[in-house]
């Protein structure tokens, strides 16, 4: 959904991600996803409401947030981040759910946990099948957070999508004349274009 935060978010410490639940984690999360949003008899609107729920109960939003949005977040007001929240946990489930809707089957295989001595975040790589060509490698970073495991990072092919959103963001902030209204003001465009 997102290396992610390395060092930069730390800042405190933490107890680590323990492998063989970051694993079983990661598994469980897998078949919640795929039972909850491939069935081709719900709507989108049931598919949104189920992506949400998920992304909620399994994911650090808050702190994937905080990241993209990198420095703009410390300088952002209380009802600035409130809209950011709000507009970025909408823009992740749109990114997402029309994907899981044209599922074809593919079984996640996780083949390796570490932990970073550095964060005590596990690493969870795993591939997904391809039937004429090589399986996708999909990483996750797990954070064991004061209300659970949660994903913070996920890495398609070694590139981090955190990273990647951090850095579309900054683009449109830069573009929108350096402030994150200019941002705000963009999302709530696309979110409009999304649900007309």
């Amino acid at each position: 959904m997102i290396a992610f935060f390395g060092l930069a978010l730390t800042g405190f410490a933490r107890a680590a991600t323990n492998d063989t639940e970051a694993r079983v984690f990661i598994e469980n999360l897998a078949d919640e996803a795929i039972a909850a949003l491939t069935p081709t008899d719900i709507s989108r609107d049931e598919r949104v409401r189920r992506a949400r729920a998920l992304l909620r109960q399994n994911f650090g939003v808050e702190t994937i947030a905080q990241f993209v949005l990198g420095r703009h977040w410390r300088t952002a007001t209380p009802d600035e981040r409130a809209e950011f929240m709000s507009l970025f946990e909408d823009f992740v489930v749109d990114t997402y759910v029309d994907r899981f809707g044209r599922y074809t089957g593919q079984k996640l295989d996780v083949y390796e946990v570490t932990t970073e001595s550095a964060t005590g975040d596990a690493i969870v790589r795993s591939q997904i099948p391809r039937a004429a060509a090589e399986p996708i490698q999909v990483g996750w970073r797990v954070r064991n957070q004061a209300d659970g495991l949660k994903v913070i990072d996920i890495y398609v092919e070694g590139v981090s999508l955190g990273v990647t959103q951090r850095s579309d963001f900054a683009s449109v902030i830069r573009n929108k004349g350096g402030t994150i209204s200019g941002l705000l003001e963009e999302m709530r465009r696309r979110a409009d274009q999304t649900a007309g």
